[in-house]
């Protein structure tokens, strides 16, 4: 286990400045919903928790599951503070969530390999959540579509749901019905190619980092803001793919080009738009690096116009990087950075170009995903081997975090959404 590291954000100074001279473009829009201040704040948590004898062995960063399945948390929103409101227990790994945007809905990709009748297919499960209180009841539950699904959206129109299959390097289309059930998949597609050698183009110096370079592996799928467009990663490939998506038979289709390739073994994982929806940011795993693309929204099309390490300067050794926000005001890029333990700091340029501006130390081991509470005033770091979520106050104005002092014991966390009831 890595040693612990002291936090690394610059002074308030030393911020403003660089942020001045980079000319921030202040959007007009934000990602984050407006929030009902009036009513309680729910916190879903996505964990690792299957037996030790349904973990994957080739999966490196998979722990025997100490999660207990899907963890409810009510939320101060003055302080961050979480306050337990009950378990959803599930022995499968439901590491992804997703909540639809009514907050009726809450959807969970099932990331072991077994589903219960003795096939090697992952699950996605469907819940309807209760507006009174958050809690949860399980609509169903039906084939991912592959092996291993790591990942679930929604696409604009609310009638499907998008999943994401590691292991099994396909993505799925699956049906959202009426009642708020899944139904079978309209589409699958199985990714296809040659796999990117296992030392990254961009691995920093003494880098041994390897995950994903063994065969296909789909980390990631979501639509483009029109939702004429979804796009996906797949780790293995060095790959990012874009398809047309016809929204009323829920089927995909190749876009010209296909895809786009990102450098040999850096292993593209999450990918993040800019609120202006012409801008999309991808963390690449095993590169430690974040690539800025211009995104044509008339034609899907995706150019390649920076590419910047998530790590501070003359860092050496293996690092794993994970999650990739921007900012609801479009000001400031994250990246999160495992092994490190770290969640970089970047300043958005009125040409969406990256310039670092700090560092933080997420303050527990492993940081797997994190998210921005409804208003983005709080930043909440799910750290995997930790068995624990920091919250974190941000910076509207240098986007520095500022660790609140607040640590909560969830096993294994995993993903983690917000739902202002």
């Amino acid at each position: 286990m890595p040693a612990s590291v002291p936090s690394r954000a610059p002074t308030q100074k030393l911020l403003a400045a660089i942020i001045a001279a980079t000319s921030i473009l202040i959007c007009t829009h934000s990602l984050q919903a407006e929030p009902n201040e009036t009513g309680p704040l729910m916190a879903y948590v996505g964990t690792f928790s299957s037996p030790l004898g349904d973990v994957l062995p080739t999966q490196v960063d998979l722990p025997p599951g100490n999660g207990r399945g899907i963890h409810l948390f009510e939320v101060d929103r003055e302080t961050g503070a979480m306050t337990t409101a009950g378990v959803y227990e599930m022995g499968t790994s439901p590491s992804c969530l997703v909540l639809s945007s009514d907050g009726t809905r809450l959807y969970s990709s099932n990331e072991t390999d077994r589903t219960g009748k003795g096939g090697k297919e992952g699950t996605v499960s469907a819940f309807s959540v209760d507006t009174s209180n958050g809690q949860l009841t399980l609509l169903n539950t039906v084939s991912s579509g592959g092996d291993g699904p790591t990942y679930v959206s929604i696409h604009p129109g609310k009638r499907f749901l998008f999943v994401a299959n590691y292991f099994g390097g396909s993505i799925a289309v699956l049906p959202i019905l009426a009642d708020g059930r899944l139904g079978t998949a309209t589409d699958i597609k199985n990714d296809d190619g040659q796999i990117g050698p296992t030392k990254a183009t961009h691995a920093p110096a003494g880098s041994f980092a390897f995950s994903g370079h063994d065969r296909t592996h789909a980390h990631m799928i979501q639509s483009d803001p029109s939702g004429r467009f979804v796009l996906h990663v797949d780790l293995g490939l060095d790959k990012l793919f874009v398809w047309q998506f016809d929204d009323q038979t829920g089927k995909l289709a190749a876009n010209d080009p296909p895809h786009v390739s990102l450098p040999p073994g850096d292993g593209p994982r999450h990918f993040h738009f800019h609120p202006n929806g012409q801008w999309l940011y991808s963390i690449q795993e095993e590169g430690s690096t974040i690539a800025l693309f211009d995104y044509d929204t008339n034609s899907g099309h995706l150019t390649e116009r920076q590419t910047i390490s998530s790590l501070p300067h003359g860092f050496a050794g293996s690092n794993f990087c994970s999650e990739i926000l921007v900012s609801g005001d479009g000001k400031f890029v994250y990246a999160g950075n495992r092994l490190h333990d770290s969640i970089g700091i970047f300043a958005v340029g009125n040409d969406g170009t990256l310039t670092p501006v700090g560092n933080e130390w997420t303050r527990g081991n492993y940081p797997r995903s994190f998210n921005f509470d409804p208003t983005g005033q709080f930043l909440y770091s799910c750290n995997q081997r930790a068995d624990n979520i920091t919250v974190f106050k941000v910076n509207q104005t240098t986007g520095a975090l500022d660790f609140t002092g607040q640590y909560t014991p969830v096993g294994n966390p995993s993903s983690i959404v917000f739902l202002d009831l």
